[in-house]
């Protein structure tokens, strides 16, 4: 009895020590997620917003030790949606590089954006996320009113994020400017206004549209750039009348024919609309608005309704008098018609109508061929007629 039993505890047993292992191996096998603490920071209108997305914390999240190799790949978006706002973008070139979010929020961005940052180790398959809110508040001296956009050529954007790259090139703008109060209102790739993707070739880069901007006026010499005598150098293939080109390099080659010099002046905003707390005081009731004023609709809707009506009236008595009182009549096209060509048409008639009261008149038996094979009930062949089988039986 002990064999049986064993075998009947083992069949019990079996499902549950496989669902066991399916489990177990479930388990492993489901990548490992982790959540790192949510971090604020800060950002100013007209002004860029650079934060960069260091591969460091990530990698000592994903298993507990730092993993200088392993590639990473950066994702973000607003929290409980799928993009980004519309002011700011991301790029991360590959999984060996950080991961930079960048733009210059507005007016209208005011307020608190939440977004989620997803690390994905492209080695172990691990994830970790992580929660970005940024802050964005109205710039204390105002937007610059005086802009110039130069395009670096010799760059990609990721390599003007960094905020020391940033800051080289706040020095030789400030070197062309001839001004100190400078700051970098936004950083764009050439990709992203059109342009085309360089060729893999060392040394080729995408290019970058870099905005600077000021509360001094102009410099001489970006004056003299975009001057009209500069631009028909341009367009000969000469370099632009202006003194300054020496002041970015090494560090970056600008392309002076595309340099782009903007003024805005700040024009009056409309008070916005004034927001109460939502909470009635104490003893003070609801007060709803007033009821319109009742309109007298009766005057519009004759005026659809009768206008409509008239014109319909209008058009059908005009189509009436040309299809009824306008035409021509038969003694009328008698008239008008020749005498030899009336009598040979009525000759045409009068044969016409002679020869089918002939051929109505004719009692000649229908010849055979004409007559029905089949009577009305199937099956049944024989003549109708009464006469000889057209088949032979």
């Amino acid at each position: 009895m002990e064999g049986p039993a064993l075998l009947r505890l083992w069949a019990l047993a079996a499902p549950c020590v496989a669902a066991a292992l399916a489990l177990g191996v479930a388990r492993a096998a489901v990548p490992e997620h982790r959540v790192l603490p949510e971090l604020r920071v800060s950002a100013e209108t007209g002004a860029v917003f650079v934060h960069e997305l260091e591969r460091e914390p990530f990698l000592e999240a994903f298993a507990g030790r730092e993993e200088d190799d392993a590639p990473v790949t950066f994702r973000a978006h607003l929290w409980d949606h799928p993009d980004l706002p519309r002011w700011l973008r991301f790029v991360q070139r590959d999984g060996g590089q950080p991961g930079f979010l960048y733009g210059c929020p507005l007016a209208a961005e005011l307020g608190t954006h939440r977004l989620q940052v997803l690390a994905y180790n492209r080695r172990t398959f691990a994830t970790v996320s992580q929660s970005l809110v940024i802050s964005v508040t109205p710039a204390p001296g105002g937007d610059a009113p005086f802009r110039a956009e130069f395009v670096v050529g010799d760059r990609n954007v990721e390599e003007l994020l960094p905020e020391a790259a940033r800051e080289l090139f706040l020095r030789g703008s400030a070197g062309v400017w001839g001004r100190g109060d400078l700051h970098v209102i936004n950083v764009t790739s050439a990709l992203d206004r059109g342009g085309r993707v360089p060729l893999p070739i060392e040394g080729r880069r995408e290019g970058v549209y870099v905005l600077v901007g000021s509360h001094s006026p102009f410099s001489p010499c970006l004056l003299a750039a975009v001057s009209p005598q500069s631009r028909s150098r341009c367009h000969r293939g000469q370099r632009p009348l202006a003194s300054c080109y020496d002041t970015f390099a090494p560090h970056f080659s600008i392309r002076w024919c595309n340099l782009t010099l903007q003024e805005v002046r700040p024009g009056p905003t409309a008070p916005g609309p004034v927001w109460g707390s939502g909470v009635l005081e104490e003893g003070a009731g609801f007060e709803p608005p007033s009821a319109a004023a009742p309109r007298d609709v009766l005057p519009a809707f004759l005026v659809t309704l009768l206008v409509p009506l008239a014109v319909a009236a209008l058009l059908c008595l005009l189509l009436g008098h040309l299809m009824c009182c306008r035409r021509e009549g038969l003694e009328k096209r008698d008239l008008q018609t020749s005498d030899l060509q009336l009598f040979h048409h009525s000759s045409i008639a009068g044969d016409t109508r002679e020869l089918r009261a002939m051929a109505g008149s004719r009692d000649v038996r229908r010849p055979l061929s004409t007559l029905p094979m089949f009577a009305v009930r199937p099956g049944q062949r024989r003549d109708p007629a009464g006469s000889a089988p057209l088949l032979p039986r």
